[in-house]
């Protein structure tokens, strides 16, 4: 139940929230809404300060009790509740104030500090953005040990009384530090709200946010048989594998890459510095190995197979009710403000291509591992293509899978007035067929399905949108059909065929580079502003969200030649740095940005029109719904004419089914 909004006349107040808990459930693997059900879950310390008055914490571990003003402002509407990761506070406090009051916190009256934090394009940790805004307020180093000496089992030991919890009374000094760290991280957050009040988190942002909490608390019911099964003969298989590899080498540890260089360097094989996945592929590709090294090596290939770790995920998150939540994290991705997959990872599913999926499904769910390998052969494989498939409809629902075709595609040739690809986009669609025909000049009609020219047209299409040249083909060309002599032909021909992107990255770095430089407001096709605003560049896109570049400056780069230059996390290392860009980069951020924000659109009117999205993936959405007669209204609620995107044309295509899968 939610409370009511207070009918309250004093002017809006600030109240900064940071709590520490305890719970048997391990946060990281299982997730917070997993986290709170645990029966051992509860809140042992709740920091709290108004406005810019002192910390003030309330110790729950040791009898304390929530004051009455602190109790009426958590429902108040004219108080703005903020924290940094605000639905970990609102998950919990909800628990806490379900059991003690009845009475659920609406997240309309909060803000999250981390979604401003990444809004301006810092750090997604309290921790980082402390460091990177320089705060006198910095988080306190102990708070890491302090956590898991109060917040986490302990492990029974003579030592401790064979305990397995330490308990306030266990060492009242460390709690009082822990008490401090708790006030320090309100302080922290409250310094990092207030540096950036300058960043603006848009309504629609914020009615967003409010709409991502509903979609991840609603989460998606899991097929926990499938999961369960799939993870035993995972488990069963492994063990065969690993005494098939005993057996053969004699190691006590045959996994043991020291120990399996050693026995193959015994057998004659020059081993490379690591046995990755591909060092692996090309030992066995080499000719020259015994057969007995080909058979270990085999076997290390399949003992390599990941696909049980979303299972296991997934069995670690799964709620009492047998539905997962928490899967997505919104403006995780703070360069584009896409969201970012978390637990189970739904961003980066293995494909499914099997057009036997029913069958396997009920193969795993009986445990039947013979008939698996008689009609399916490698059992890994076919695991690994069930994992959407553990994401079901619950009983008496279907699935609605509905997703924009070719968005990205859609947005820049919209966004550099690509007259042609937009016409082909506004009749038949066929935008590779188009594309080969564009860059060979040829009929449309002679580019057919599984052709040489579609295929080149399609990783052309997919791979020089963004300024790439011949390495991004090289990787778009995942089946290895086109030469590489070709390759650089390919990339002049594509960029021949579509001269007003190619523009377009021109115009968008030159737009940056004078924002950056003379620290003023460049605008260029359809409303997209660049704002150079002390050691900041924005990008304003036509939504009115803002992408943010921190100490943007100009620099002389590897090349020798002058480039932009930012601060932010660098993807390969995962730690902060400086970021050099250019116009195809920028490019690539601005369109996926605006895609971002066409499903963003398109989730604000689904919910609105009622239903119930419970998961999205990149530019797809599934819904749980009563009828698999309303898919064709889901696509076109996604399709419809966006207000800022005049000229853009969307279409959106779906499927109805009782399992999730890629159609």
């Amino acid at each position: 139940m939610v409370l009511p909004l207070l009918n309250t006349t004093h002017k809006m107040r600030k109240l900064s929230i940071d709590i520490e808990t305890y719970s048997e459930a391990d946060l990281p693997n299982c997730g917070v809404y997993r986290y709170v059900e645990d029966p051992s879950f509860e809140i042992l310390l709740f920091a709290y300060a108004f406005d810019d008055e002192p910390v003030e914490i309330v110790d729950l571990a040791r009898g304390g009790v929530l004051p009455f003003k602190v109790k009426l402002a958590l429902f108040d509407s004219n108080v703005l509740k903020t924290a940094f990761n605000a639905n970990f506070e609102i998950t919990c406090l909800n628990k806490y104030l379900l059991e003690s009051t009845g009475f659920r916190l609406r997240e309309s009256q909060w803000e999250c500090t981390r979604v401003r934090s990444a809004v301006a394009g810092l750090p997604l940790s309290l921790e980082a953005a402390a460091k990177v805004l320089m705060l006198e307020e910095q988080k306190m180093r102990e708070g890491k040990a302090l956590i898991r000496y109060f917040s986490m089992p302990c492990k029974p030991t003579k030592a401790n009384g064979y305990r397995s919890r330490n308990l306030p009374e266990h060492d009242l000094a460390k709690w009082e530090i822990f008490k401090t760290y708790c006030k320090q991280d309100v302080s922290t957050e409250r310094a990092i709200s207030n540096k950036l009040q300058n960043i603006e988190i848009t309504p629609t942002e914020q009615a967003l946010w409010e709409l991502d909490q509903k979609i991840i608390s609603r989460g998606i019911e899991l097929d926990m048989e499938l999961v369960q099964n799939a993870i035993s003969l995972d488990t069963e298989i492994r063990e065969d594998l690993l005494w098939k590899a005993e057996k053969l080498t004699g190691l006590d540890n045959p996994n043991s890459v020291s120990q399996l260089k050693s026995w193959l360097e015994g057998e004659g094989t020059e081993v490379p510095k690591s046995l990755s996945k591909d060092s692996v592929s090309e030992l066995l590709g080499s000719g020259e190995l015994s057969k007995e090294a080909e058979e270990m090596l085999r076997i290390r290939q399949e003992l390599s197979k990941t696909s049980v770790k979303k299972y296991q995920a997934m069995a670690r998150a799964v709620c009492t009710d047998g539905r997962v939540r928490g899967l997505l994290q919104f403006y995780g991705a703070n360069r584009t403000g896409r969201w970012a997959g978390r637990l189970v990872q739904v961003q980066n599913l293995p494909r499914n291509k099997h057009p036997e999926l029913d069958l396997a499904r009920e193969l795993v769910k009986d445990k039947d591992r013979v008939m698996l390998e008689m009609c399916f052969g490698n059992v890994p494989n076919i695991l690994s293509e069930l994992i959407r498939t553990a994401f079901v409809a619950k009983e008496g629902c279907t699935l609605l899978v509905a997703d924009y075709s070719a968005i990205e595609a859609r947005v820049i040739a919209w966004l550099a007035d690509e007259q042609w690809v937009l016409d082909v986009f506004n009749s038949h669609g066929k935008i590779y067929e188009a594309t080969a025909a564009q860059m060979f000049g040829v009929p449309i009609e002679s580019v057919t399905k599984g052709s040489g020219l579609r295929d080149r047209g399609k990783v052309a299409q997919l791979a020089c949108g963004y300024q790439g040249g011949v390495a991004a083909l090289t990787a778009m060309d995942v089946a290895g059909k086109i030469p590489d002599e070709e390759k650089p032909g390919l990339v002049k021909n594509w960029r021949d065929a579509n001269p007003n992107i190619v523009k377009l990255w021109g115009k968008i770095e030159r737009a940056a580079v004078k924002a950056v430089k003379e620290k003023t407001v460049v605008t260029i096709a359809h409303g997209v502003k660049f704002i150079g605003q002390r050691n900041f560049l924005f990008v304003e896109l036509p939504s009115g969200r803002r992408l943010a570049y921190p100490k943007a400056r100009m620099v002389v780069n590897r090349f020798g030649r002058e480039a932009i230059q930012y601060e932010g996390l660098i993807q390969v290392t995962n730690k902060w740095g400086k970021i050099d860009t250019y116009g195809g980069k920028l490019t690539e951020n601005i369109v996926q940005a605006i895609a971002r924000d066409c499903l963003a659109f398109a989730l604000l009117n689904l919910e609105n029109a009622g239903y119930r999205v419970c998961m999205h993936i990149h530019d797809e959405v599934v819904i749980e719904n009563e009828s698999a007669d309303n898919l064709e209204d889901v696509c076109r609620i996604m399709a419809l004419p966006i207000p800022w995107a005049e000229g853009l044309p969307l279409r959106a295509d779906g499927f109805t089914t009782n399992f999730y899968k890629k159609d």
